[in-house]
């Protein structure tokens, strides 16, 4: 379960994954939708639930993992915080200049320069800058379920992810796809968006926790 859970924590990095609220926009594409978001939006905090799919060696059947969840708070650009509530508690935070990953259980940080490691991983679609279309080739994927999807593709090899998913419903992302070069799909939805909330910088600067192990990389 834990080795599971650190799996989805380390799609959402990889490379290195919302969100806001927007007015009623049902007559948009899937496109028009998430241009508006990522413009009208430059902060955002919210919850998240997130599985993983995954072949059995076994069978070749899909399986799915039990769901971890918690909420998120970002500041575009580049500043984050994603934290892991259940079944395990760990962080994964950015000033805009560092990436710090903290385990509770190993009461472990690590720590790694963000640089342009964001620009094709999926972090950048919800913490980056506006330029999208530099690093993804967008196209429409179609309805499913209500919801308009989004497909991005990375332009560069240089990124562990095949294509992105974003499902937007009323001009709001309410989920992500994150399919992996592995065929691992991470599955994500995103409840309670508070859109443009007044954050202070200094929440995103990264105190070490009493006692913890850092390792640089």
């Amino acid at each position: 379960m834990l080795k599971t859970s650190r799996l989805a924590s380390r799609i959402i990095l990889s490379s290195l994954t919302l969100l806001a609220f927007l007015p009623s926009l049902s007559y948009a594409s899937a496109l028009e939708q998430f241009k508006l978001f990522v413009n009208a939006t430059r902060t955002a905090r919210g919850e998240f639930s997130q599985r993983l799919v995954k072949a059995d060696s076994d069978s070749g059947s899909m399986r799915m993992s039990n769901a971890s969840s918690g909420s998120f708070t970002f500041a575009r650009p580049g500043k984050f915080i994603w934290t892991y509530q259940k079944p395990y508690e760990q962080l994964l935070q950015a000033d805009g200049d560092k990436l710090y990953i903290y385990d509770k259980d190993l009461n472990q940080v690590t720590i790694r320069p963000l640089g342009n490691a964001i620009g094709s991983s999926p972090a950048a679609i919800l913490f980056g800058s506006n330029d999208l279309e530099k690093n993804f080739t967008l196209s429409e994927a179609g309805m499913r379920d209500g919801i308009e999807w989004l497909q991005a593709i990375p332009k560069t090899k240089d990124t562990n992810f095949e294509k992105i998913g974003i499902g937007l419903k009323d001009g709001m992302p309410v989920a992500m796809e994150l399919r992996d070069s592995f065929g691992q799909v991470s599955l994500l939805s995103f409840t309670r968006f508070e859109k443009n909330p007044s954050l202070s910088p200094a929440q995103f600067r990264f105190v070490v926790p009493k006692g913890a192990d850092v390792l640089q990389q």
